[in-house]
Parts: C-alpha cells; structure tokens; sequence
C-alpha cells in the first residue's frame, strides 16, 4: 500500500503546483487556458498539493 499512496501523493503535488503557477498566473501555459489568473484554480492547486504532501507522508509512515 505504501507504494500506490507515494505515487499517487507525489502526482496530487505535481499537479497541484501546476493548477497553483497557472492560477496565479506565474505558469502561464498554455496562454489561453481558462485557468490563467484565476485565485480559485490557485486555492484548488494549494489544496491538491497539500493533500499530496499528506499522501506522501502517510506512504513514509507505512
């Protein structure tokens, strides 16, 4: 179980990152996307990385 838990964990933070850098507008790729400075996408990016950071850590504890 452990290993499914860090994959998962260390994706939710990639992802998370990314949806946070384009909210805020410091990763502004693709330019048009519907998520380019928008705060909610960035509050949802913070969100799933956190949620991804708690996901790795439950794998270490394992």
């Amino acid at each position: 179980m452990r290993t499914p838990l860090l994959i998962a964990g260390v994706l939710c933070v990639i992802v998370g990152l990314i949806w946070l850098g384009q909210g805020t507008g410091y990763f502004p790729y693709p330019a048009s996307s519907f998520m380019v400075g928008q705060s909610n996408w960035a509050a949802y990016g913070a969100i799933l990385a956190g949620l991804g950071l708690l996901l790795v850590a439950l794998s270490r504890r394992g």
